[in-house]
Formats: structure tokens, C-alpha cells, sequence
């Protein structure tokens, strides 16, 4: 979890203190320190000085910085800004440089998060599943059947935009109150419209809106304990299920298809269940005193991938690129909408907000670069649009200012500069507290 993060982490504010210092030196200005993570107290793991700029590693792992000449920044070190302006400095630049150098770092962390989404959709995942090709449509759980969808429908457009991947269908697209036009029986429906309030409905559900489970199914392998001590036995290890066998029932209620089994267990969860199985043609009923969070304990066959793999796509390198880049910006708006959610009470922050001990935990503790690039390449998006919030101290805070100048044609005040500057970095230092006490809390179940 640790070296995934702070590969992760280090990777994404090189590339953003990167995008400053490129702009900054092509406009001109020097930049006098160039440093991943902090070197607060001036203890550095690594620093070398070449021409006018120091570079170096600090021992802070939570961000990093360059230092401008000639401008207020979190440093809060104005003592130079007192002497005559020079043409080297960054407040003696027109207003349209300034804003560029403070652009760079969120221009190239978008940059980053595109290059990052096609690698991974070229290298990780290679091909695509064309949603309209699935005979089989997809399996509408109860929520999704109270607004009107029906096991079996192709979902072919959500707020109009046409569906092209299966993977879009489990998409964040489907918790914000979208529109969706599905195909049904070979008619396309009236647009069915999911509430406001689909979020909130969606949390108190275990099973999600719609899955990919519309298949017959059987038990591929038994899995005998449901914990890494090897302490708990499985429910379905305890009632002897087999592999082969083909659950047909579950307390009277018809199994169908493998998004029936997770449905009823859904609603079974933590209640006894009788399971009736086919097994080589003698039908078997057993027993099981709890279904606990909703599962068994076997695995399901066949594998979905196996079982999609004849409406498999390669990916070419513009639908990559395409939908790499779409995919990252549909994150930023999502994360902003979260955002509004928060500040207008609707989400609890505890749920919602991480710090770094959050986002390790989310890298996990095992090592799958496919997953490592997908969640760094979405993190990267996302610290572009949290570093374009109009917060002082942050760049969005600087980019404010400067519009600020442009309009009302002048400079703003130093001395509001410096204040500002000083409320922002109390906003961000009281964030920082809130989101790393609260991750310490839940690893401690609080």
C-alpha cells in the first residue's frame, strides 16, 4: 500500500509542479526551488542546486512545490517582495503569462490523466464489449424495476448519449439521476428517468441498480473458509454444494439467472435460507442457518469475461485516446458534483473525503499494475479539478486573483495577497486534519 501510493502520489505532483516550472521558465521567470513532497524545517531526503534553481525530494510525502520568484505562494516568504521588481519575477509578467505558469501544473495533470487512461485502455484491457451486440440485455435488480426497467433490456442511451461499452453500464453515469433509453423486445421504449434522490436510494441498496449477471449459471469450485485465518468454513462448504450443481431455488423463490441469485440473497442476508440444487439431475434442498452479506462462498461459472469474449472489440488507438479522455472528464464533473453534494449537506463528508491513508487502502496491498494506473490516472483528474477551486493558496486561489486583475485593471493588494494566502492554507491545513483523523478513526472502527 505504501509504495503504491507514493509511486502514485510522486508521479502525479512531479508531473504537476512540472507543468508550473515548464511555464514559468519558457515566460522567463526563474523558479528557485523545484521540489516532490515538503522539506518542511528544510529537511530534504535528496536536493542538488543547477543554474538558479535547487531541485530536490523533501520528506513530506502529501504534495510538493516550486517556488517562483517574485510571487506570494504558501511560503508565505514576501521578504524579497519588497525590493525593486525584477524582469526575472513572476508579478512583473503580463496578466496573460501569469495565468499560463499557474495553469501549467492542472493543464498537465489532465495531460497526464489522458495518457494514463489510453495506456490502460490499450495495454490492460485491449478490447471492449459492445453493449448493443448483448442478446442477453442486463439484469434489472428491484430498485431498478421500481423505475420502470425490466431484465432482459438493452440500455442503447443514458441522458442521450449512446452506450457503446458494457462497461458504461455500471458506470457513475447511472447514480446522478439520469435518463435512460433502453431497448425492449426489439422496441425502443419511452425514456424512463431515474429520481433526484437515486443516490441516496442506491446506498441503502445491496445490490446496485442494474448488473451483467442476465446468464444461467452453476458452482465452478466451493470455497471452504470465508476468512485468511482459515477459522470461518463457508456456508456453502457447510451445506455440501458441489461443484456442478445448479441452484434452481432459494427459500421457494425461482433462480433463474445468476442476478436472480444475488438478488434473493440480498434479501436473505443474515436470515436462514433453504437452497434447492440440481445436481446431475436428482434435485437436493439444504439448508443454511444465515446468509451472511449476501453471499455463499462458491465461485459461479462461466466466467463472464468467457462468456462475452464473442462481442469482444479490440480497442484502436483513437477510441483509446477518445474514450480515455472522455472517461477522465466525466470523472472531474462527477467529483465536482460530489463536491456540491457535500457542501449542501446531501453526502456526509466522512463517507466522501480521503486522505493519503484512505487512498492507500483503495491502491491495496496487493500489486496489480492495472489497477495502480487506473486509480492514478483518476486521481490525477481529480487533482486537477480540487487544484482549480477558487481557494487561495491552491492555483484555482491564484488564477482567481489574476482574473480579478484583469477585470477590474489593476493588481490586487499585496497585503489582501498575503492574508488570503493565509486563510487558504488554514482551509487546506483544517481538510487535512478532518480527513487524515477521520481514516485513523475507521481503521479503528470509529
Amino acid at each position: 500500500m505504501v509504495t503504491q501510493l507514493l509511486l502514485g502520489l510522486g508521479l502525479l505532483v512531479f508531473i504537476h509542479e512540472l507543468g508550473h516550472f515548464l511555464a514559468a521558465r519558457a515566460f522567463g521567470i526563474r523558479v528557485e526551488k523545484f521540489y516532490v513532497f515538503f522539506d518542511f524545517n528544510g529537511i530534504k531526503l535528496f536536493s542538488k542546486k543547477i543554474g538558479d534553481t535547487e531541485y530536490g525530494i523533501g520528506w513530506f510525502p502529501l504534495g510538493g512545490y516550486v517556488k517562483i520568484s517574485g510571487m506570494i505562494d504558501e511560503s508565505q516568504d514576501i521578504a524579497d517582495l519588497a525590493e525593486e521588481p525584477q524582469p526575472y519575477e513572476f508579478r512583473t509578467k503580463p496578466a496573460w503569462q501569469r495565468l499560463i505558469v499557474m495553469m501549467g501544473g492542472i493543464i498537465m495533470n489532465i495531460l497526464l490523466g489522458i495518457v494514463i487512461f489510453t495506456f490502460y485502455q490499450l495495454h490492460f484491457k485491449e478490447t471492449y464489449i459492445k453493449a448493443a451486440e448483448i442478446p442477453q440485455g442486463i439484469y434489472a435488480f428491484e430498485l431498478a424495476q421500481s423505475y420502470g426497467l425490466k431484465t432482459g433490456d438493452r440500455v442503447v442511451a443514458v441522458n442521450g448519449d449512446p452506450i457503446e461499452r458494457l462497461e458504461d453500464l455500471i458506470s457513475q453515469k447511472l447514480i446522478f439521476a439520469p435518463a435512460i433509453t433502453v431497448v425492449r423486445d426489439g422496441d425502443t421504449m419511452p425514456v424512463i428517468q431515474f429520481p433526484d434522490t437515486v443516490f441516496e436510494q442506491l446506498k441503502a441498496s445491496r445490490t446496485g441498480l442494474i448488473g451483467l449477471e442476465n446468464f444461467e449459471f452453476y458452482v465452478d469450485s466451493v470455497v471452504r473458509y470465508s476468512d485468511k485465518e482459515g477459522k470461518r468454513e463457508t456456508q456453502a462448504y457447510q451445506m455440501g454444494l458441489q461443484k456442478g450443481d445448479v441452484i434452481t431455488s432459494i427459500n421457494g423463490a425461482p433462480v433463474k439467472v445468476y442476478g436472480d441469485l444475488k438478488q434473493l440473497l440480498a434479501n436473505y442476508d443474515s436470515l436462514p435460507a433453504d437452497i434447492t440444487v440440481n445436481r446431475g439431475g436428482e434435485i437436493v434442498t439444504m439448508h443454511t442457518d444465515s446468509v451472511e452479506n449476501g453471499t455463499l462462498g462458491f465461485i459461479g461459472g462461466p466466467d463472464p469475461k468467457e462468456l462475452y469474449k464473442p462481442y469482444a472489440q479490440p480497442y484502436t488507438f483513437g477510441q483509446a485516446l477518445s474514450w480515455g479522455t472522455k472517461d477522465g472528464l466525466e470523472a472531474m464533473f462527477y467529483n465536482a458534483k460530489g463536491l456540491w453534494w457535500i457542501a449542501t449537506g446531501r453526502v456526509g463528508a466522512r463517507d466522501s473525503v480521503q486522505s493519503p491513508i484512505g487512498i492507500a487502502r483503495i491502491y491495496g496491498g496487493v500489486w496489480d499494475w492495472g489497477h495502480f494506473w487506473k486509480l492514478t490516472g483518476l486521481i490525477s483528474f481529480i487533482l486537477a479539478f480540487m487544484n482549480f477551486l477558487p481557494i487561495p493558496a491552491l492555483d484555482g486561489g491564484h488564477v482567481m486573483f489574476i482574473l480579478v486583475e484583469v477585470i477590474q485593471g489593476k493588481p490586487v493588494s499585496q497585503e489582501f495577497m498575503e492574508r488570503a494566502q493565509k486563510v487558504g492554507i488554514i482551509l487546506i491545513m483544517g481538510l487535512m486534519i478532518f480527513a487524515f483523523g477521520n481514516d485513523i478513526l475507521k481503521t479503528f472502527g470509529i
